[in-house]
């Protein structure tokens, strides 16, 4: 990369950064920010990035670095305690729309891809386009005046569908892998099942292990608060490493190692580790979006078919809502959160590396038309989403509020414990 590229880029993060605090509660997010000044420096006009070679092999390793460090930090968040205690409603939304969502996003994909997709891969696009990034309409997780309950279902959500979606992804890449190739079903299930065992073993380990030796060091006052925050980036690497080099999954085993430090950690080692996620990660989480921004959308958008838009804008509305929908229909919600849930679904930062990895699986014939379809759906929510979230979130508040004659019968009102969110604003 040139040094006029590093220039504009360093220009750009250190402008950005100075008003970022008055950008906080307007329509413009730093994820559009970023997507649009990495559209801009590879327009024709200035074309800076064209004089360097950003390959997709360097966004994906600088992407994977940094999903694995946002599934370690947003795992990190959920207490399961409260989970099972306090939020239903999050937990309908995974264990039931989740799965309604993947199986619809099938049905469409084999719709409007008929001749390009089998079933297999109709399905990996699907689950491709299934976890959500609530960090894209961040307004939405932090306006107070949102009742907590449907805020936290949004937090929740994003936090844990990412990583309960790679494993169906693996699954679904090996069948349509098997489908194409002369492996047998056998092999690629019981290479997907190493993955998925391997990474979770791992990252439990490590964890569990590293949790223990930070916790020690921190009470024997060995170690100094920075460097509790390079032990959280440290832990997260060793977690993806070790289970990548024995034949796991490392998003997994980053994943459950964020699950397992979260359950057994201190308040002090866990209060360190939102630090480094709000810094270290929302840096790499942003840095992503410029590149993918500067280097993959263009090419893409210039070869996307117009099902390509339709399968991005009906994933991430129809198909959505309806899951939503079957995953709330016995809670009584009112028809406002209800819609407000179907849209605030975002996809981000897992959907790019998602995307990375299938276009790089040998033996999936139509990945380009996977990795496109992503592209151009992961554009549209930067955009829709982000200008959406706060008149959105003040939208559905005023809603709320018009209500207060039948707030003790709305079960959106219920009272619930937050749960931390990724980029809390600091009043």
């Amino acid at each position: 990369m040139n040094k006029e590229v590093l220039a504009a880029i360093a220009i750009f993060v250190l402008g950005f950064g100075l008003i970022s605090r008055r950008l906080e509660k307007s329509i413009f997010t730093p994820p559009m920010a970023y997507v649009t000044f990495g559209l801009v420096i590879n327009s024709p006009a200035l074309g800076l990035v064209k004089e360097v070679e950003i390959t997709k092999e360097v966004i994906k390793i600088i992407a994977e670095i940094t999903l694995a460090i946002v599934l370690f930090t947003d795992a990190s968040r959920i207490q399961f305690k409260l989970l099972r205690r306090e939020y239903n409603l999050p937990l309908r939304l995974l264990t039931i729309g989740l799965p309604v969502t993947i199986l619809l996003g099938t049905i469409l994909a084999v719709i409007l891809f008929p001749t390009q997709l089998n079933i297999w891969e109709a399905a990996a696009l699907a689950t491709v386009l299934a976890p959500t990034d609530a960090a894209l309409g961040q307004a939405v997780v932090n306006n107070s005046r949102v009742p907590a309950c449907i805020r936290q279902a949004i937090n929740i959500e994003s936090g844990l569908n990412d990583g309960i979606c790679l494993p169906i992804l693996l699954f679904f890449v090996s069948l349509a892998a098997e489908s194409q190739q002369n492996n047998t079903a056998s092999y690629w299930l019981n290479f997907a099942s190493k993955q998925i065992v391997f990474g979770a073993v791992i990252g439990i380990v490590v964890g569990y292990f590293g949790s223990k030796l930070i916790t020690k060091s921190v009470q024997g006052k060995w170690m100094t608060h920075s460097f509790e925050d390079l032990a959280m980036l440290g832990l997260s690497i060793l977690a993806y490493t070790s289970a990548e080099l024995i034949g796991g999954n490392g998003f997994i085993a980053t994943f459950c190692a964020g699950l397992s430090l979260a359950t057994i950690a201190t308040e002090s080692v866990v209060e360190c580790l939102y630090e480094f996620g709000e810094a270290e990660g929302q840096l790499l989480t942003l840095i992503t979006f410029l590149l993918y921004g500067a280097v993959i959308v263009l090419p893409t958008l210039s070869q996307a078919s117009w099902q390509v838009w339709l399968y991005g804008i009906l994933s991430l509305t129809i198909i959505r809502v309806l899951g939503v929908v079957i995953a709330t229909s016995s809670l009584k919600l009112q028809l406002d959160s209800i819609l407000f849930l179907g849209w605030f679904g975002p996809r981000g930062i897992a959907s790019i590396v998602y995307g990375l990895l299938i276009i790089e699986k040998e033996g999936l014939q139509n990945s380009e038309l996977i990795f496109s379809t992503m592209v151009v759906t992961v554009l549209i929510s930067v955009f829709a989403h982000g200008l959406t979230a706060f008149p959105g979130a003040n939208w559905y508040a005023n809603r709320v509020a018009d209500k207060q004659d039948i707030h003790h019968r709305m079960p959106e009102m219920m009272p619930v414990e937050e749960i931390p969110v990724r980029l809390p604003w600091r009043e």
